[in-house]
């Protein structure tokens, strides 16, 4: 039997690099009661590469009809949790092809054994998915690579009683005999794992208008809503002001009635516990945190696995800077305070290639803040902020690597700038912590 493709090397067993997705059409109806999940996702796609095979990523669930631009392939079957269809003739590289699949089952989480569960998850009363890493698999069935970004529309349908938050616009809201219909529509590429449908009782709130800012809460989340959010749309506009644009029609923010041990990131939306109404700096930097994705992580997404740090470490300082700007310690403080701990920790993570093991190890986020502020501190502020905003203007919509950032960050400060080389060096490639500048 033929291996079956890896796309990532952190990531074994998802991805073809094969083909490429260009856009889902994705819909589904959720029965609460059963945890059961049906679906048709419709994707348009083009070959990367000669195709006797397409392998599709698919979890937990059982696909039941496969439509190959509106034919019958050679056969499909599941092996594991991909999904292997056959075209009777070979699809040429750089043709272009549809694929409609229609699919049911129990969703449960997909377990990995370096990052642990992810995927589509029962609330006590609703559901949320965790894409990240490779959870996208466990609800809908994609090329799962985060390299492979595509435009989606999402259609669900879910009991009357019950708000679907999904990614994107929310352009229709249709009340059945049984079940309400809601069609989001997320025009922006977007990566699998930033997909996400998120479904509970929840009171709507619009937060701000421009750009719409809007809250699914528990009914009964009372002053700590304020408490722990009251501030978002400042927030927004903080990191607007610093990033540039916000790069979305819309930012939502779920907070589950469960608690959850961490947010979930996801494009133009984040998912909070109701542990997270409050005050406290510990939740408030998290909420800093996921938004900051919207501009790193989500608009510019890493091409491999490998460079984490371009989400994690500047969503961590992303955090700093709005302990910064809203009265609280300044961001020299942070880096001084995580430099010290730091410097008491193991010093075997390469922050550039940290392996599939420790990609999400707090080091990551914070030595990749460190690096970030060491780039500040050596080349001032104005140039900073400016190489922040060019680094999200010229990548919004595609993939980077470290290698990317580190060019752009050269080139806007050669000739006149300092010399970036042994920073670079120093931070992303060696493992013993350097000094701060």
């Amino acid at each position: 039997m033929t291996s079956l493709p890896t796309a990532d090397p952190y990531l074994p067993d998802h991805g073809d690099p094969s083909w490429s997705a260009q856009h889902y059409d994705l819909d589904l109806g959720y029965d609460l009661v059963r945890n059961h999940l049906r679906g048709q996702a419709v994707i348009r796609a083009v070959a990367v590469e000669d195709l006797s095979r397409i392998v599709l990523d698919l979890s937990s669930l059982r696909a039941t009809k496969v439509v190959l631009d509106g034919k019958s392939p050679a056969r499909y079957a599941a092996r594991g949790h991909r999904l292997v269809v056959t075209p009777k003739q070979t699809l040429r590289a750089g043709t272009t092809f549809e694929l409609r699949i229609t699919y049911a089952g129990t969703p449960q989480p997909l377990i990995d054994k370096h990052h642990g569960d992810a995927g589509w998850e029962e609330l006590t009363d609703g559901v949320i998915v965790a894409g990240q890493p490779h959870g996208a698999p466990t609800w809908f069935p994609c090329n799962d690579r985060p390299d492979d970004k595509a435009s989606y529309s999402l259609t669900i349908a879910a009991p009357h009683d019950y708000t679907v938050v999904a990614n994107g616009t929310l352009t229709s809201r249709r009340r059945g005999s049984s079940a309400t219909t809601w069609v989001y529509e997320q025009q922006a590429p977007m990566a699998t794992y930033l997909a996400t449908v998120q479904i509970g009782r929840y009171d709507v709130r619009e937060l701000a208008e421009d750009p719409p800012l809007l809250a699914a809460i528990p009914y009964d989340a009372g002053e700590g809503f304020e408490a722990g959010f009251g501030r978002n749309a400042e927030m927004l506009t903080t990191f607007s002001e610093l990033f540039g644009p916000y790069p979305f029609p819309t930012y939502s923010v779920v907070v589950t009635d469960d608690e959850l041990e961490i947010p979930l990131e996801s494009q133009s939306l984040s998912t909070f516990g109701r542990n997270f109404l409050t005050d406290d700096w510990e939740a408030v930097r998290l909420v800093a945190h996921e938004l900051a994705h919207q501009w790193f992580g989500n608009a510019v997404t890493l091409r491999r696995w490998q460079d984490i740090w371009l989400h994690e470490g500047f969503a961590c300082y992303s955090e700093w800077l709005w302990s910064e700007a809203s009265g609280g310690e300044s961001a020299d403080d942070w880096a001084d305070h995580h430099h010290a701990r730091l410097a008491d920790d193991d010093q075997d993570l390469l922050l550039a290639d940290p392996g599939p093991e420790l990609m999400f190890d707090d080091r990551v986020y914070k030595r990749g803040a460190l690096t970030l502020h060491a780039l500040r501190r050596t080349i001032g502020d104005d140039a900073f902020f400016d190489l922040l905003r060019a680094w999200v203007s010229t990548h919004a919509g595609g993939n980077v690597t470290t290698a990317d950032f580190v060019s752009m960050a050269v080139e806007r400060t050669a000739p006149d700038g300092p010399d970036l080389t042994d920073l670079f060096v120093t931070w992303l490639h060696q493992k013993p912590l350097p000094d701060l500048p």
